[in-house]
Parts: C-alpha cells; structure tokens; sequence
C-alpha cells in the first residue's frame, strides 16, 4: 500500500538518552525533520537541549507524563505531528521462574502498554491531518523466544501483534505501521539488562544463581556469542528513516545477520529444532 507523503516533517522520538533513540534523533534532524526527543532523566534532558533538540521528559510507565509529552508537542508545533518513533524500551535478564510480578509487568509497561497508550493519543491527530507515520522499535526476540529474556521476549511478540492488528484498523486512514527488529546493536542495552538483573534478581535462592554471575559479566564486558555481529545504532536509523520517507514503508525491517537468521527459523524451522539449538545454546552459555 502507497502511503501520502509526511506533510509536515517532524517527528516524537522516544527513549533517546543514549543508542538506537539518540542515533535516530540526529539522522532525522540532518534529514530536515523536526525532531523531539524524550528522556526521563534531567541530566539526559540537559543533554539533548544542549545538543540543540526540544527534548521533551517522558515517562511512558504514567499515564498522566504522556498526556502532558503530547500536549507540549501539540502546542510546540501548532497542533500537528508527523510521526512517532516508540524506541523506549526496557529488559531484565532472568529465568522467567525467578522473574517477580512486579518484573514482568514493568517490561510490559513500558514495552507495550505505555508505547500503545502514547500512539492512541496521537492517532486522531494523525486522521486529522490525512497522513503519520507509526514506527515501533521491536527485536529479533519477538520473532523467536531467547532463554533468559523471556519476558522480554514476550513483550516484544505482543508488541508484532499489536503492531499487525493496528497496520490493518489503520488501513482505511492510510496511517502506517512499521516494525524495525534489530537484532544485536552496539549500544548501553546489553549493560542495563545485566545491573538490572544484579539489582533484582534473588540470585542466592535460584537453580540457576551460580551461572548468572558468569551471564551478567558477559553482557557488561563483551563475550557473548552475538557480540561478533554487533551494529552500531545507526545502522537502526537508517531503517527508521526510510519507514517514515518512503511511500512504500516496509512492514518489516531486520536489522544485523542473526535478526534476518531469527525471522528465517520462526518461519521454516521446526520447533523441536530450535528448541535443541537453544539448548545447545544455553549449555554453552551457562555450563
């Protein structure tokens, strides 16, 4: 489906203190974009306004932070908007049998329900003006489940069927909806997910404890297998870029080999298959 061109060119990007987000803010500030950044941080806020952006403090966990973020981009830009980038994103690393309630529901909180609620608000703004674009920032892991970050993963599957359900109620509008899963990208993810499971995790009570040690130094100091394949951010941004300029916008866009490998055996390998290359996997990893 051809979509109409972004009249105006300005876009709400978010989660942009650092990688993927901060990567996307610049490219699409050099492409002639008006670009609003969001961070939650006052010192990540203090660095984007230096760095020359209208950076804008969001919290996508509060309801009462996204409708405030939306307003002051409505007033800032005379009420229009041309697209939104959800990049803000959260993962801990973990056994899902060691994972609390609270643990899970804050993945899906930011991941999914906060990112939904921010693009509802948006959509009729988007009807209004005849043309948006929605771009969602998933993974390779929400093609293929990964061990230790299930879930992680299992936002990221809900987010592709949100994502795919939305696309089609949006048809009629001519609103797109494209899906960018990078696989592994050269940014601070890898070394949050291991402070956040050291913080929260009860490794002293889990079967798995003595293996976490060697898992959260792997992904803080470098040595995990996928570190090989590792792109930087913008190699994202490009992908982001061309979902918002193109007439034609993919529906999908992979970014890295394993995340091209990922959506490969999703489709055509058998489970029984993945499942012994993921165990193999993981004996490598943990021991």
């Amino acid at each position: 489906m051809k979509y109409p061109k972004v009249a105006d060119k300005s876009v709400l990007v978010t989660g942009c203190s650092s990688g993927i987000g901060l990567a996307t803010a610049e490219l699409l500030r050099s492409a002639g974009w008006k670009v609003f950044p969001t961070a939650r941080k006052p010192e990540d806020l203090d660095m984007l306004r230096q760095a020359g952006f209208d950076a804008v403090k969001l919290d996508v966990t509060s309801s009462e932070s996204i409708s405030t973020a939306v307003g002051w981009v409505m007033a800032k830009n005379d009420e229009k908007l041309g697209a939104i980038v959800n990049n803000a994103g959260f993962g801990m690393p973990g056994a899902i049998q060691d994972l609390t309630r609270d643990a899970m529901r804050n993945q899906f909180e930011v991941n999914l329900f906060g990112l939904q609620e921010l693009t509802n608000l948006l959509i009729p703004i988007f009807r209004k003006q005849g043309y948006g674009r929605i771009v969602n920032i998933s993974s390779v892991v929400g093609r293929i489940a990964l061990p230790f970050m299930g879930i992680y993963s299992a936002s990221k599957f809900a987010l592709e069927a949100i994502s795919d359900a939305q696309r089609i109620e949006l048809s009629p509008d001519r609103i797109s909806i494209s899906l960018v899963e990078p696989g592994p990208i050269r940014t601070r993810f890898s070394t949050n997910c291991a402070g956040q499971g050291e913080e929260r995790l009860d490794t002293k009570s889990s079967r798995f404890g003595a293996a976490y040690k060697q898992y959260f130094d792997k992904r803080r100091n470098g040595g995990m297998s996928e570190d090989r394949f590792r792109l930087p951010p913008e190699a994202v941004a490009g992908k982001i870029k061309h979902a918002l300029e193109s007439s034609n916008p993919k529906i999908r866009y992979r970014v890295t080999i394993p995340a091209y490998l990922g959506d490969w055996a999703a489709r055509f390998v058998p489970s029984r298959l993945i499942d012994k290359v993921m165990i193999r996997h993981v004996k490598k990893r943990f021991g």
